[in-house]
């Protein structure tokens, strides 16, 4: 096993006393500071802020005012510039080393931590539900993976986590492991045990990597699980825009304050350079430090919000028409925890598949939901927000049943469960990378995938490069295909009649 450990660095001073306090924001306020002053602008972007013009018209003068360039002299160049205080900030709030902003979401984090791991191994020990963000991160990185298979809930169709003796015994077989990769909390917000994981990895000699795109707002109340930095984690992708407020596409990476945080810091710095914009958006980047400060700022809200969420899941358990996925959590070992934020509903206990009751929630009362499967739907609350739950509630209570008609309905070809993954021939990166063909779905069973090809959302792959096609992944996958609002990432067609495979 690998036993490679760095002396930590120095912490800086506290960045809130040098900053002025969480209250502050202070790249979102240099940024609007700047846009307040008479310019005359002669540079990119193209539209320079003519109030007249068709996108001022569309999204409002303050939009195009905001919408500045990086490399601004007193906003982001120079030293100790507001962007560095920013993210100070960031890094104290979330208790990180260091916090890099991202512009094109979690995936860039995901991208970035896979594409430093080679630095410290040539295995990447990783969750087999990962986002498939990460294993792209495996194709530009050309690690090799070992795959820790999560628990998978059969009646919902849903994968979970890992726990920590699975984590364990595959870095027993892997000796040249680099890092170990986890989710949590996962798509239905189940919450797994970092602490016993981390330990592990770091028993082993590696660092523990966390996907917790979902998680971004753990940790800013009482009624919050503890973020997965707190928790022991080295490296945490942080997609900010989903449950903590800030614009969509603009997320967080932070960096631990441990054993390996002098070895990862300098390589996640350039990996940054390497696939983040030389056109950052400042309205991105101030949406993160706005966010930031709201979190640590109100927690009262964010309980608010909390509660709001019970108050759903209670009337849905009183009415008893429908199920609450998260009351089974119990059942699985690698569970320690769930995210209040997250209301996982049982549709089809209700006589509704989860697809048909999106599109009915969609379609007749203007509500629209994150995800569907074939048994379930899952809503959000934001940090902060208390929405018309009522309205939910009523709404959800007003869907037809039993539904035994309709292009949603699947029960006729049994429940839509996951497919068991392929066996894997070829590391991620030499089957992308190697001549492929494009064939029938029906003939590509037993072949060699060359794509990625994941339900979405959550974007969970359900084929990886490398991995042999297999007739129930095609099926699985033609079915959601089929399904209102469904979409597979990576497909060719929208119906998945054909797979590029390897050649």
């Amino acid at each position: 096993m690998n036993n490679r450990t760095t002396d930590h660095r120095t912490p800086s001073p506290t960045p809130s006393r040098r900053n002025g306090g969480q209250l502050c924001a202070p790249y979102a306020e240099a940024v609007l500071g700047h846009a307040g002053r008479d310019w005359l602008r002669l540079n990119v972007p193209g539209h320079a802020a003519v109030p007249g013009s068709d996108l001022a018209g569309f999204f409002g003068p303050r939009i195009t005012a905001l919408d500045f360039p990086p490399l601004l002299d007193g906003i982001d160049l120079g030293p100790d510039t507001p962007l560095d205080r920013a993210l100070a900030l960031a890094a104290e709030a979330w208790g990180a080393r260091r916090t890099w902003f991202l512009t094109n979401g979690a995936s860039q984090g995901n991208q970035i931590a896979s594409m430093v791991a080679p630095a410290l191994g040539r295995t990447l020990v990783v969750q087999r539900s990962v986002h498939s963000s990460v294993i792209d991160g495996l194709v530009l990185s050309g690690l090799d993976a070992v795959f820790v298979q999560p628990s998978v809930d059969p009646e919902q169709g849903i994968a979970h986590g890992v726990t920590a003796a699975d984590v364990a015994e595959a870095l027993e077989r892997t000796p040249d492991a680099a890092a170990v990769y986890i989710v949590s909390p996962s798509y239905f917000g189940a919450v797994a045990d970092v602490r016993a994981i981390a330990d592990a990895a770091h028993a082993a000699g590696v660092p523990l990597i966390v996907d917790e795109a979902w998680g971004s707002h753990f940790g800013f109340h009482p009624g919050l699980p503890a973020n997965a930095l707190a928790s022991g984690a080295d490296l945490a992708t942080s997609s900010t825009h989903k449950l903590a407020g800030s614009l969509t596409q603009s997320a967080m990476l932070h960096l631990a304050e441990g054993p390996f945080a002098g070895l990862l810091e300098p390589l996640v710095d350039r990996a940054f350079r390497l696939v983040q914009s030389t056109s950052a958006s400042a309205l991105l980047t101030a949406s993160l430090d706005l966010a930031r400060r709201s979190l640590v700022t109100a927690a009262a809200a964010t309980g608010s919000s909390v509660g709001a969420a019970d108050r759903v899941r209670a009337a849905v358990r009183a009415l008893g028409r429908f199920t609450v996925v998260s009351d089974g959590f119990h059942a699985f070992t690698d569970i320690v925890g769930a995210d209040p934020l997250r209301i996982a509903i049982d549709t089809r206990a209700g006589g509704i598949t989860g697809h048909e009751a999106r599109r009915r929630l969609f379609r007749d009362h203007q509500i629209m939901v994150e995800v569907a499967t074939d048994a379930a739907i899952v809503a959000v609350i934001g940090a902060g927000t208390v929405p018309d739950t009522d309205r939910f509630v009523e709404a959800l209570h007003t869907l037809p049943s039993p539904l035994t008609t309709g292009p949603a309905h699947t029960h006729a070809h049994g429940v839509l469960r996951l497919p068991a993954p392929g066996a894997t021939k070829l590391t991620a990166r030499e089957a992308f990378l190697s001549p492929a063909v494009v064939v029938a779905a029906e003939e590509a069973v037993g072949r060699i995938s060359a794509d990625t090809l994941a339900a979405y959302p959550p974007g969970i792959p359900n084929v990886l490069p490398g991995e042999v096609v297999t007739a129930e992944a095609v099926e699985f996958l033609q079915r959601t295909a089929a399904a209102p609002n469904g979409h597979v990432r990576g497909a060719l067609d929208p119906g998945v009649t054909r797979l590029r495979v390897v050649a």
